[in-house]
């Protein structure tokens, strides 16, 4: 007698399948081009000699991802059982947040910070930010509500349970660094405050910053933040630096933006697993992100999708301006060579900002383990990458 586990034959009639087998454009059903999707079961190359093959998990994970459904409405699109895609979907988010290290890193030559400082010269439309090395934001990504005591520590200031993505992109939307798990009542600062990137100050290299909104702390140590001159702004000046730095981090809103409309059916509505499983879906979000635009794959963000809250004041405490001789130097910059005062070119230096770029340091493919309060808390399984 034959022994052993039985698995489901395929039905290649089904009509996503068929979408793929026939190659014909996977985007509508799977929220990925072809070429993307080449790239993604590259990078998984996970043989299996039973069940569905990693090429049919494959796609019911991207199908979950792009329809937002249940796992009864996968399992009868597909013909599996729903236990099946339970597992498959959780099994190929695993497989997805197991590779981030290769798709989400921090620049790591010199070349590449290289290109990056001139891409946030060239969206700032400014030389003075020729040491702009990331833009930073947090995200919130809605959940269901959760009962029980800690229910109202995910419950934010629009009133809706959610949980925060910290990332960090570079001057073409790539995320380089994430950071997913806090409660969404936490704010944004406090977040910063506990993440591996801030607590190892590792990157930006020195002379470096990333830039950030009102939201956050304006640092020089341990994380060089450069934030804009807080409401009323005082002077021509500052108001100049303002509109260049605000040009500039635009870029991060951006990529959240194309994130968010390609996987709207995540983003705008409750995402419907356990609150504990979040960070890793929200991580395998983040990684498509960065394959999809290697790729070429883009999806310009649609109106909406990019709104998020809005800023506020830093967190009480938490405030801090160590970073004001940057606000002062980078300003002052901005508004001389506006007058006319100096003429330099895009590719020559600013005495004091732009010093040739000289060896650095990442933490490409390194996860910290991060000391954190009682409570509120990260949700088990937060995510750095």
């Amino acid at each position: 007698m034959q022994t052993g586990r039985i698995y489901c034959r395929i039905n290649v009639q089904v009509h996503v399948l068929q979408t793929f087998f026939n190659n014909q454009d996977t985007t509508q059903d799977f929220r990925l081009s072809r070429e993307s999707l080449a790239v993604l079961l590259e990078l998984l190359h996970q043989e299996r000699r039973h069940g569905w093959g990693a090429t049919i998990e494959t796609l019911v994970f991207l199908f979950w991802l792009a329809s937002g459904t249940s796992y009864r409405v996968v399992a009868r699109v597909f013909g599996m059982p729903r236990s099946t895609v339970h597992r498959i979907v959780h099994r190929v988010t695993g497989e997805v947040v197991a590779i981030r290290h290769k798709v989400i890193y921090l620049p790591n030559t010199a070349e590449d910070l290289a290109a990056v400082t001139q891409g946030f010269a060239g969206l700032a439309r400014h030389r003075a930010f020729c040491k702009a090395a990331g833009a930073i934001d947090g995200c919130h990504v809605r959940i269901k509500p959760l009962s029980g005591p800690d229910g109202h520590c995910y419950r934010n200031r629009k009133l809706f349970s959610s949980i925060l993505l910290q990332a960090v992109c570079d001057h073409q939307g790539r995320f380089i660094d994430t950071y997913v798990g806090w409660p969404g009542s936490v704010h944004d600062s406090r977040v910063l405050r506990h993440s591996p990137l801030y607590r190892r100050g590792i990157y930006p290299p020195p002379g470096h910053f990333i830039l950030a909104d009102g939201g956050y702390p304006c640092l020089q140590h341990p994380l060089p933040l450069i934030t804009p001159y807080k409401q009323p702004v005082q002077g021509v000046a500052a108001q100049r630096f303002n509109s260049h730095h605000s040009r500039t981090r635009s870029i991060i809103e951006r990529a959240f933006g194309m994130m968010k409309t390609r996987w709207r059916a995540i983003f705008l509505q409750a995402l419907e697993v356990h609150h504990t499983f979040v960070p890793q879906v929200i991580t395998a979000c983040a990684c498509l992100h960065n394959i999809c635009l290697g790729a070429g794959d883009i999806m310009a963000p649609e109106d909406g999708v990019q709104e998020d809250m809005p800023e506020d004041e830093g967190e009480n405490g938490l405030e801090a301006a160590s970073g004001a001789p940057w606000w002062d130097q980078l300003s002052a910059e901005v508004s001389a060579l506006e007058e006319g005062m100096e003429a330099i070119r895009i590719g020559g230096e600013i005495e004091g900002l732009c010093p040739k770029t000289s060896s650095m340091r990442t933490n490409q493919g390194q996860v910290a383990a991060v000391d954190v309060p009682a409570t509120p808390s990260p949700v088990p399984g937060s995510l750095h990458s």
